[in-house]
């Protein structure tokens, strides 16, 4: 591939390849044996060491890289694990030889998901002081693990989670509502575990590998309140859109009522250890050598891109067009790496998710521009609530597009982002990823 000048159908090649690169990156068996091993009757976890004589050891998780990161466990741990149960995105199961996988709804909430719960906290009951609980979490947890409070039931938490969604909240939002309508979000998996001793390794999908957030934290301390998520609630004009009854669960919890969740130096963390065994950051490194070999000048901008799609599509589009007029920030061919998760506030009737918006609100301002790509996708290989992880634009999507009869700003409007790329054969489309650290947009100049 040439270093002087490479053609556009080029960079879209090229952006496959440093994106494929970046999933092998953070590969969940892969993280997980970087960070577990055995040596006879001890596992030794990044120093830590643990005995396994006279010890049971117990598997539980969810997330949608969960089913992969145990299987890595099992590789590890063989037949020295008791027993495990672990739920997964439907499509991310795997047949285990110790561990039981089940498969449950995402990002709304079923009744599968529940029954996983049941089925983790029934195993949870068995625990002794001498046991250790591996505790598998990664991106998707929430969703996969309802446990509706007392005097709340799963149809509720499944309008809460819809309205959350559609608003255009953070992941840190969203989180702290879903951890305070829940019997084991917000640190009260650990009290579950008690009195075992709890391992809990982390494949990070949140900005900053805050591990109260990510799967809205099962076992670390909640530094959220009650008072918090009425505070969400109003910034997003939901207290009338969500059901009545989990609105006063929250509000009675508020005045003090009803206990809050687990904070730091609470007793139920004594024994609790967790590894973060993969995020963004790792993928995007992986991704910037890769663009580098293919004779790319680099730059990783950031592995906490955040904010309105559209708002931040501006930004980026100026990125691009910035290093075609000026070499600035870096020269073409030029790669620039942002990793993290944006939102959608959701207005119209189309179909769509953040990557595709970001993706068209981009093409559109970078229209009729020679030799420039954006591709942004999930690295989980899911954006928003399509068959889609992302898509790819360049200067010439939107002409091609009107020649197609399709209207770039009309479907940005309707938020139908998703029928404009399939229009074009422009959506990424992996299938399962089996591993999830948010989202990698690759910016192209050639």
């Amino acid at each position: 591939m040439s270093l002087r000048r490479k053609g556009t159908e080029q960079l879209r090649k090229a952006a496959g390849e440093i994106f494929q690169a970046a999933l092998d990156a953070v590969n969940p068996r892969t993280a997980v044996h970087r960070h577990l091993r055995r040596d006879g009757e001890k596992l030794l976890a990044d120093g830590e060491v643990y005995d396994l004589r006279e010890r049971r050891i117990y598997v539980v998780g969810a997330g949608k890289a969960s089913g992969v990161m145990a299987a890595a466990v099992e590789e590890v741990l063989g037949d020295r694990i008791s027993a495990g149960v672990v739920v997964v995105k439907d499509g991310h199961g795997l047949p285990l030889q110790r561990i039981r996988i089940h498969e449950a709804s995402h990002p709304v909430p079923d009744a599968r998901g529940v029954r996983a719960k049941a089925a983790i906290l029934a195993l949870l009951e068995k625990t002794r002081p001498e046991d250790l609980v591996i505790v598998l979490i990664s991106g998707g947890g929430s969703a996969l693990l309802p446990a509706p409070v007392a005097g709340t039931d799963l149809a509720e938490k499944q309008v809460v989670t819809r309205e959350l969604i559609r608003c255009g909240a953070t992941i840190e939002e969203i989180n702290a509502v879903r951890k305070h309508c829940s019997r084991v979000k917000g640190g009260q998996l650990a009290r579950a575990v008690q009195p075992a001793s709890c391992l809990t390794l982390v494949l990070s999908d949140v900005i900053g590998d805050r591990l109260d957030v990510i799967a809205s934290g099962p076992t670390a301390p909640d530094p959220t309140t009650y008072k918090d998520t009425l505070e969400v609630l109003r910034r997003y004009g939901l207290q009338d859109r969500i059901p009545a009854s989990i609105r006063q669960y929250l509000e009675r919890g508020a005045k003090g009522e009803v206990p809050e969740t687990p904070k730091p130096g609470d007793i139920c963390f004594e024994k609790v250890r967790h590894l973060i065994v993969g995020n963004n950051f790792q993928a995007l490194l992986a991704g910037r050598d890769r663009a580098a070999s293919l004779g790319f000048q680099t730059l990783l901008l950031t592995a906490a891109l955040q904010g309105e799609s559209r708002e931040v599509a501006k930004t980026l589009a100026a990125l691009l067009l910035e290093m075609r007029r000026s070499g600035h920030p870096v020269p073409p061919p030029a790669c620039l790496l942002l990793g993290g998760e944006t939102t959608v506030t959701v207005r119209g009737r189309g179909k769509g998710g953040r990557n595709q918006e970001l993706t068209l609100a981009v093409a559109a301002a970078i229209a009729g521009e020679e030799d420039l790509v954006i591709f942004s996708a999930g690295t989980d290989g899911t954006d928003g609530p399509t068959d889609a992880a992302g898509a790819v634009a360049d200067g010439e999507t939107c002409p091609r597009a009107k020649q197609a009869g399709l209207d770039p700003c009309g479907a940005l409007e309707d938020n139908d982002s998703y029928h404009f790329f399939e229009g074009l054969g422009d959506l990424i489309k992996t299938g399962p990823t089996l591993t999830n650290v948010m989202d990698i947009t690759l910016l192209l100049a050639g």
